[in-house]
């Protein structure tokens, strides 16, 4: 198994807490992860596994063998029961390990049946420093994060992004409550990857499926409940301009974006007049997928003005504000970090990153101009 940068915090995490619960998408090697951390398993998305689980629930709950409960929103009967077993013996640490793949139907039981019973971790498809070899760093952005994706597997990409998406589509999201048909969702992810990088446009988006945009908005909370779609709030700071108040939304994993998009080699990605929103959705998710899974707590948001002076990425840490810039280019200019000190001085940022494909490092204790992996190492 390849190791993954969150198991640290997993196990500190089973240590200090009665349950602990991993969320993230399908195959992004939740099941994988768990199952190296020992425990009784159960699928509970089979019929089989649940009548399993019921049978031996009484001697399981008496034993001090960990619980690992798979896609545990399938079984919503199963939190009752946790709590319960929680409560009887509420200082035994690390007894149950929840795994989900869809974050409001296992949210909505958590917080009425586990809360303050349970810690909460997100694991994202592979991050750049789980990456196995170089050769899958170089393809990294193009096929995206997910193992069997095309990361470790070249030849998958994007046969493998089509079939999970159709799954999805015909499957999961209409079990799991959207009521839009598969088609319709299916166009909907095809203009989400449109819009990639953008301030995000509900009516625009609904006119072109001929949809309202409150229909549109609550379609879209289920992509991002699925993983699928980030929507990162705008920071409304006051500056004595106008700020642009909509968020910006990124489909999380740009292999899922490209195929959707019908980019499958790097030469084509390159040569797309969108290709700096790919990287720039890329960079953001390596940075807060990193920052999650070494458990440092932040807040993310983008910083945009009416007059377009903008930040890709402002990030909270503490009591520190850092702006972040990524440019894709080989060679950043004096005028890029001129601006983006500019508009990291409206909004009182201590750190400014830019980040590019540069080879050389510039570090001026305020100012870092750099590669994306050596900023991951600076905060992992």
């Amino acid at each position: 198994m390849h190791k993954r940068l969150v198991e640290a915090q997993i196990r500190a995490r089973l240590r200090e807490t009665p349950a602990v619960a991993i969320v993230g998408p399908r195959q992004c090697g939740k099941t994988t992860l768990a199952r190296s951390l020992g425990g009784a398993y159960f699928d509970l998305e089979q019929e089989s596994e649940r009548l399993r689980l019921d049978v031996t629930w009484p001697e399981l709950i008496r034993g001090r063998e960990m619980i690992v409960l798979d896609e545990a929103q399938a079984h919503g009967s199963i939190f009752p029961r946790v709590r319960g077993a929680i409560d009887d013996a509420r200082k035994r640490n690390g007894r149950f390990l929840l795994l989900g793949s869809v974050a409001p139907a296992l949210m909505t039981q958590v917080s009425e049946s586990l809360a303050g019973r349970l810690s909460l971790i997100e694991l994202t498809p592979f991050l750049r420093a789980e990456v196995p070899t170089q050769a899958a760093r170089r393809r990294h952005w193009l096929v995206g994060g997910y193992p069997d994706g095309g990361l470790l597997a070249p030849r998958h990409f994007p046969r493998w992004q089509d079939d999970y998406l159709a799954l999805l589509t015909q499957r999961d999201l209409p079990t799991w409550g959207l009521p839009a048909r598969p088609q319709v969702t299916r166009r909907l992810l095809h203009m989400v990857c449109a819009w990639n990088g953008q301030t995000w446009n509900g009516s625009r988006i609904g006119q072109s499926l001929g949809l309202n945009y409150q229909t549109v908005n609550s379609y879209v909370d289920y992509l991002e409940g699925a993983f699928l779609l980030r929507r990162l709030p705008p920071l409304l700071a006051n500056i004595g301009k106008r700020v642009v108040k909509a968020p910006k939304t990124y489909v999380r994993d740009t292999g899922v974006l490209h195929a959707v998009l019908g980019v499958t080699t790097m030469p084509e990605l390159l040569a797309q007049p969108w290709v700096g929103a790919s990287w720039e959705g890329f960079v953001l998710e390596q940075i807060l997928g990193t920052l999650g899974a070494r458990g440092v707590r932040h807040e993310a948001f983008h910083f945009r003005t009416s007059d377009r002076y903008e930040i890709d990425l402002v990030l909270q840490v503490g009591t520190e504000r850092w702006a972040i810039e990524s440019k894709l280019t080989t060679d950043p200019d004096a005028r890029s970090i001129a601006r983006l000190n500019r508009v990291a001085d409206m909004i009182s940022a201590e750190r400014r990153v830019l980040i590019s494909n540069t080879p050389t490092v510039v570090d001026s204790g305020q100012v870092l101009s750099c590669d994306l992996d050596t900023f991951l190492k600076t905060i992992g």
